[in-house]
């Protein structure tokens, strides 16, 4: 099965005729996130075996601007600064060189919104998914009637995690860019379009169907942008907005970089979670992952139909491959890890976030403590914006060890509203909850995870799995990988927890859990 076409010369190519005669069977993955780049040289394994290795790894941060109570920036060049710090980092603990790289694959942070002019440089710091800033302007939305149009054709509500709102209040907010962009003097883009035009030399302004599909713009039935949304959410003009291909496709190949060659095909995209969902080998319809991340975002693969949600779910594309699309239910919590961040930084429990678990272990239960991490307000299937954290149920009794429980418990409290929700819309039960993420190392969280859900959860032994589907993706493009099957082959289980509890235990904590929500 193909899904671009490859022509390349001088590159080590055996034969263009036929899926991965590479000499090399190198993906570099970018994992573009919110908190800083991490890239994977992958190797993709032989045919036969399909044993995808991680070679290589580089990381690198960049910082966070926090203007204002609720708004939340990034600096454009600083994350092109750490993506190419990054991509010599992996390719210097894989030993290869970049001429050694077949193809590149990128996933990101999906809602997070950039405008820059057509030079490449950015007119302003780009608003990330955290931020809150146009509440107040949903709301005028919302009351303004238009709700229900924007959910039945971008299977999204109106809230400022997406970017519609945020790339209107940029326009009409910082001095200049309104009148720019009607010039068409501007690009948008979210980070998987800003890191190709930075890749290609401003060759190609390019998304792909995942991460159009959270931008509010984009009409998920029709597959195209929506001239009316982008009326409605601010008179976004049709020039700042990027072509919107394929997840599996050769966009463009890189140009001019210090630290790749020329002519490196960049042939796969995909926002991070539908990434994670490709990557965790979810093709099957009822199939579901959750990522345990700065956020915790569950998605069930939902096969060629948009399943409506009634439960405050959104809906949203999967991936589209060789012009088919494949749908998914999505709920999303604003904060999981970052809960755990903020008691090591905010409140110094810890010096490394690893040692909750320890800590949370300490104590046998959470001593009627429990905290309701809305520190940004509440996601899916709440939304409710104006929510803020809670910590109840405090005694003279209450340690450590107890809040850093409640902490933990709190996460998997959110990922299992999200869960029960997503059942109901698709009138389909999990049996089997594929997880990954930097949290789901922590063997208590997952461990009461599967207790509250009652099913098994299946870690994989890669946790990287939003890297891999881009690399996946990427290997589909080029022809290293045939078809999906491969994929499925490549994925391995490392440990599978199950439930221990009864589920009258769970009923009443859960019970417990729900009244907190309410006041929050």
């Amino acid at each position: 099965m193909w899904f671009g076409e490859l022509h390349l010369s001088g590159r080590g190519v055996k034969s263009q005729l036929y899926g991965s005669f590479f000499m090399s069977d190198y993906i570099l993955a970018i994992d573009q996130g919110t908190t800083g780049t991490t890239c994977l040289v992958v190797n993709m394994g032989s045919r036969e075996s399909r044993s995808v290795k991680v070679e290589g790894r580089g990381y690198a941060e960049f910082p966070q601007y926090f203007p204002q109570p609720g708004w939340v920036e990034h600096d454009l060049n600083e994350i092109w600064d750490s993506t190419t710090h990054a991509v010599k980092g992996a390719l210097e603990t894989a030993g290869i060189k970049g001429e050694d790289i077949a193809a590149i694959g990128i996933t990101n942070q999906r809602e997070t919104t950039g405008l820059w002019d057509t030079s490449g440089n950015p007119v302003a710091r780009a608003i990330v998914w955290q931020d809150r800033r146009t509440a107040d302007t949903c709301e005028k939305l919302r009351n303004a009637g238009h709700l229900d149009m924007v959910k039945e054709r971008t299977g999204l509500v109106l809230d400022p995690y997406f970017s519609g709102t945020k790339v209107a209040w940029l326009l009409n907010n910082v001095e200049g860019l309104r009148a720019r962009a009607n010039e068409g003097e501007l690009r948008f883009g979210t980070m998987d379009t800003w890191l190709i035009w930075k890749l290609t030399q401003g060759k190609a302004h390019v998304t792909d169907a995942t991460n159009a599909s959270r931008t509010l713009l984009y009409d998920i039935h029709q597959n195209q942008w929506d001239e009316e949304l982008c009326g409605i959410l601010g008179e976004i003009p049709s020039t700042l907005l990027a072509e919107v291909c394929d997840s599996s496709h050769v966009y463009g190949t890189t140009e001019g970089l210090s630290v790749l060659p020329d002519g490196i095909p960049i042939a796969g995209i995909a926002g991070d979670q539908q990434s994670s969902l490709f990557g965790q080998a979810c093709f099957e319809e009822g199939m579901a992952k959750c990522t345990y991340g700065t956020g915790a975002f569950a998605l069930m693969n939902t096969g060629s139909r948009a399943v409506p949600s009634e439960n405050g779910m959104l809906t949203t594309i999967a991936w589209r491959l060789g012009g088919r699309t494949t749908y998914a239910i999505e709920g999303s919590t604003f904060i999981a890890g970052a809960v755990v961040q903020w008691l090591r930084d905010g409140l110094q429990f810890f010096k490394s976030s690893s040692e909750i678990e320890a800590l949370a272990a300490s104590v046998e239960d959470n001593g009627g403590v429990i905290l309701v991490p809305a520190l940004t307000g509440l996601g899916a299937p709440h939304w409710r914006p104006e929510a803020r954290g809670l910590l109840c149920g405090l005694t003279r009794g209450t340690t450590r060890g107890h809040i850093a429980r409640a902490a933990l418990e709190g996460i998997a409290y959110q990922v299992n509203d999200l869960l029960g929700a997503m059942g109901e819309d698709s009138g389909k039960s999990i049996e089997v909850l594929r997880v990954d993420g930097g949290a789901t190392a922590n063997n208590f969280l997952m461990q009461f995870q599967s207790d509250l859900l009652g099913i098994s959860l299946h870690r994989p032994e890669v946790l990287d799995t939003t890297a891999l589907g881009a690399a996946y993706l990427a290997a589909l493009g080029v022809g290293i990988f045939s078809d999906l099957s491969e994929v499925t082959r490549a994925w391995a289980l490392e440990r599978e927890f199950t439930s221990e509890v009864s589920r009258e235990v769970v009923a009443d904590q859960v019970t417990q859990w729900r009244a907190a929500v309410e006041r929050a």
